[in-house]
């Protein structure tokens, strides 16, 4: 890293999840589930600041003593089902964003992401060049495979029949965002309003350390892998 470079960490952390209620405070391995991001960015040796951005004073307070910087609670209006993660980031870099060259989104829907895939990724910004990273995964199933059905109950292939019939092994490699690590200059960042953009680099992350939780059951699934990962590191 260069001495003009200053990368801050943010996890945003909404108190109204709906689909798992409380879902960030919510214990998974004996631990709250934002905890497993916080340790992992605090293990970090690109991250020079980490902050947890949230309009809910009980996850503040927790973020607080896991070690984490909480500078102020989110206003209103950006805790909202249809704020944007960009209008959220804007409103924090406007906030504190003075002397800050890169930034990193880390959400707590990822907890199975270590420290590592976090370095991975940002070095590929630091000292690769590239304005901007997102973390991907392997595709379970190959997208040349995905059919839509027409209104006569036909297969329709989204990709074309040359491909649908091909087997796996003669296919491209395909990759999908996992929401694991976002990172880039901030100054791509608010021109882009986005960490998506034709110059974005990836960094490929094993697709075990993917799991995004949605659901009660992937909420169980990463207590398992993060409490069998304990196990390990003990041994």
């Amino acid at each position: 890293m260069s001495d003009s470079s200053s990368v801050l960490a943010v996890i945003p952390a909404r108190g109204g999840s709906k689909g798992v209620p409380r879902k960030n405070l919510r214990a998974v391995a004996d631990k709250p589930l934002i905890a497993w991001t916080i340790e992992e960015a605090r293990r970090s040796t690109r991250i020079d600041r980490l902050v947890v951005d949230t309009d809910d004073a009980e996850i503040a307070e927790v973020a607080r003593a896991w070690g984490a910087e909480v500078p102020f609670l989110r206003p209103p209006a950006l805790a909202t089902d249809t704020a944007l993660i960009a209008d959220v980031l804007l409103h924090l870099l406007d906030r504190i964003g003075t002397g800050i060259s890169h930034l990193a989104l880390l959400q707590c829907t990822s907890p199975l992401r270590t420290a590592a895939d976090i370095d991975g990724a940002l070095a590929l910004c630091l000292d690769g060049g590239a304005p901007a990273v997102i973390s991907v995964s392997a595709t379970a199933h190959p997208p040349q495979w995905m059919v839509t059905i027409d209104a006569a109950g036909r297969l329709v292939p989204l990709l074309g029949w040359e491909d649908l019939r091909k087997r796996r092994q003669d296919l491209s490699p395909t990759f999908i965002p996992n929401g694991a690590v976002f990172a880039g200059e901030v100054g791509a960042f608010i021109a882009n309003r986005s960490f998506y953009a034709p110059e974005t680099a990836a960094f490929v992350m094993p697709a075990e350390r993917g799991l995004d939780i949605d659901t009660e059951d992937e909420l169980r699934t990463a207590a398992i892998v993060l409490k069998r990962r304990n196990e390990e590191e003990r041994t």
